[in-house]
This record gives C-alpha cells, structure tokens and sequence, in this order.
C-alpha cells in the first residue's frame, strides 16, 4: 500500500485528501488514506459491508471504472477526542459519466490518530430518504 509522506495532522486534513482523491479518481491516493489495519470497514449505499484493504481498494476501483463520481461534502457534524475523530455527513453526489440527478448521501467517516497521523478506519454511507435538510450548519474545517 503507497504511504503518504506527511504526517496528517487532523482528521479534518485527511478527510479533505479523501474527497480530493475521490474526485480524481484516484486509487493510489483514497488507499494510502486508510489505517494499516485488517479491520477497515467500508459501507457503501446499497451494498454489503466490506472488511479489509482488498475488498475497499476493489470497490472504489469498480466505481472509478464506471466513469467515476464527483461526492462534495456540504454538511458535516463533527465529534472527537484525542484519538478519534467521529464526522457525520450530507455528500452530494454526482456521476460524472452518467449525468444523473444528484443525490444525497448519508456518510459516516471515522478516523483513528496514528503513527502515520490521522488515517481512516470506517466510511458507512447511505441514501438521503426525502431531501436533504438545508438548514444544518457546515463544518468550517471541511473545505
């Protein structure tokens, strides 16, 4: 697995390099922001839960093959302590080959501080039921 050569020094940072790698599609770069841990979960809306580097790198590379997605975080709700960092978000998520509606995800991110800095160890997203709320505040670390 490539490694980052910076220490991440929030979960905030980490968080941002997540979304930046997914937007470009980036297999190397959404990988290298995962814990070095055999239990990393990752959930995506719709499908079974998936343990382990293998089974996560898989899944974002069959997303990118089929044409990629661009998701912007537009609320965020944030709670942390020293060594974990819990944010609950409202992604918009467009398809970038298919043109369809957006839509609005659910997501939970759930990131651990470790010798390497800030690294995630869960992502569990689900779909909006309904609209999404337009009156929650976003978090001014996000973007």
């Amino acid at each position: 697995m490539p490694k980052i050569n910076k220490l991440l020094e929030t979960a905030e940072e980490t968080e941002a390099l997540f979304y930046d790698a997914i937007s470009r599609a980036d297999i190397e770069a959404v990988m290298s922001l995962w814990a070095d841990d055999d239990e990393i979960v990752c959930i995506h809306p719709g499908s079974p839960r998936l343990v382990g580097h293998a089974s996560i790198r898989s899944s974002w590379e069959s997303i990118f093959e089929q044409g990629g997605v661009h998701i912007r975080p537009v609320q965020s709700h944030v709670t942390q302590n020293m060594m974990t960092s819990v944010h609950n978000i409202i992604e918009e998520v467009h398809r970038t080959a298919t043109r369809q509606q957006d839509i609005h995800i659910l997501a939970t991110n759930v990131y651990m501080k470790t010798p390497q800095g800030w690294r995630i160890v869960a992502h569990h997203a689900s779909v909006v039921p309904g609209e999404a709320p337009a009156d929650a505040k976003v978090s001014a670390l996000l973007h």
